[in-house]
């Protein structure tokens, strides 16, 4: 199999894995369609394709598809994202917690200063990413100590933007905000075996943190809603139940990436660690 079909399908699978804790969160709130449930695993499928031909990756290695999968995820995130919060304009009075642009949690009505605010944050990443690429090669950095700093960034970012959104409703949460950069420089440390790359290490280990934490808050607490809707009404209450279906195809994306994970440790690599 070739590495673009390869690149494909771990794109399809990111974004099949977005698209089902999504479903499994919302649809008891605003119902269940097929066109917006598959929205995600489009994206992802479009990541991994975009991601292989900047990146050319060697995918019949195992090593390079888990941290294909974390690259992918986080290209879906930040692009599904980018759309929902500066681009999409929708009704913001079914959410508890606003989904586009908002200051100290009021949604910004103006459009210009919207996009504005969107260009400036793609610019803000594309910096982060030119800075990291220009410190690789011109700083020397234990490995360990890249991970702690540079495999974090992604978390930090997460972390403050999730603060933004999120504390003026729900108030300011010391473990949520830390939590993503501790994750994330875990992940970093697993992928730091795979990859030596600074800025794929950091969106991989921010891909690894989403996934994780998404998949804790969904079915772990399965009675606590999600957090955009929380104290809004269950208008859909049959899916409470329908959404159990889709567990299967969630467990076996899982089973895969872990898989991938493992034989990557057991063949060929190259990283930082």
């Amino acid at each position: 199999m070739s590495n673009e079909m390869i690149a494909l399908l771990v794109g399809t699978a990111a974004g099949l894995h977005t698209s089902t804790w999504g479903m499994y969160k919302d649809a008891p709130h605003e119902g269940f369609a097929w066109p917006k449930y598959f929205r995600s695993t489009i994206v992802g499928a479009f990541a991994g394709v975009a991601l292989q031909y900047f990146m050319q990756f060697d995918l019949s290695l195992a090593s390079n598809i888990a941290v294909f999968f974390g690259g992918c995820y986080v290209l879906e995130r930040a692009l599904t994202e980018g759309w929902k919060t500066f681009i999409r304009v929708e009704d913001q009075s079914k959410y508890f917690i606003p989904m586009q642009f908002s200051v100290f949690g009021n949604v910004v009505e103006s459009r210009a200063t919207q996009l504005a605010v969107g260009a400036g944050y793609a610019v803000v990443v594309l910096v982060i990413g030119y800075v990291l690429a220009w410190a690789q090669q011109t700083v020397e950095l234990p490995g360990l100590l890249v991970v702690v700093t540079i495999g974090a960034v992604g978390g930090w970012l997460s972390a403050f933007g999730g603060a933004w959104k999120d504390a003026p409703k729900e108030g300011f949460q010391t473990f949520k905000f830390f939590r993503s950069p501790g994750m994330a420089a875990a992940f970093a440390y697993v992928m730091a075996h795979f990859t030596d790359n600074w800025i794929v290490l950091a969106g991989t280990a921010l891909g690894y943190t989403i996934a994780t934490t998404e998949t804790y808050k969904t079915f772990f607490f399965l009675s606590r809603p999600r957090g955009k809707f929380q104290g809004m009404p269950v208008l859909h209450p049959e899916w409470e139940t329908r959404r159990f279906f889709f567990v299967p195809v969630y467990v076996a994306i899982w089973i895969g990436v872990i898989a991938s994970i493992v034989l990557g440790f057991m063949g060929p690599r190259s990283g930082l660690l």
